[in-house]
């Protein structure tokens, strides 16, 4: 199994990225997925997930902002992110899970996971 991510860089506050994460060795389509972030000494956060059913949830920090979407043909869960601000540099980590927290995601709830892209936010 191996998800791998994508789509990371530099951009100016108020810009938009896309993340790609893109699985081999399972069908994401059968799988909840979801995005983290961590920046340097802070724990993981966080940041949108998508269950199978298709209903999303995201952390209030970026509700409105980012969005989850998956491309079964492809394989592939995305996170579009737009209104980008310096608060949002982290390394992306896409995750993809069986288990579905009614209350909010965790790490504990996806046991395979990405390498991570960066997303760096200039002021």
């Amino acid at each position: 199994v191996q998800l791998q991510a994508s789509g990371g860089g530099l951009v100016q506050a108020g810009g938009s990225l896309r993340l790609a994460c893109a699985a081999s060795g399972l069908t994401l389509r059968t799988y909840n997925v979801g995005w983290f972030r961590q920046a340097p000494g802070k724990e993981r956060e966080f940041v949108g997930a998508l269950r199978v059913t298709n209903m999303a949830r995201y952390s209030d920090s970026v509700k409105g902002r980012f969005t989850v979407s998956r491309d079964n043909a492809k394989n592939t869960v995305y996170l579009q992110m737009n209104s980008l601000t310096p608060e949002d540099t982290a390394m992306y980590l896409c995750a993809a899970g069986q288990r579905w927290n009614v209350a909010y995601s965790t790490p504990s709830d996806f046991p395979y996971w990405g390498q991570g892209t960066q997303v760096t936010v200039s002021s």
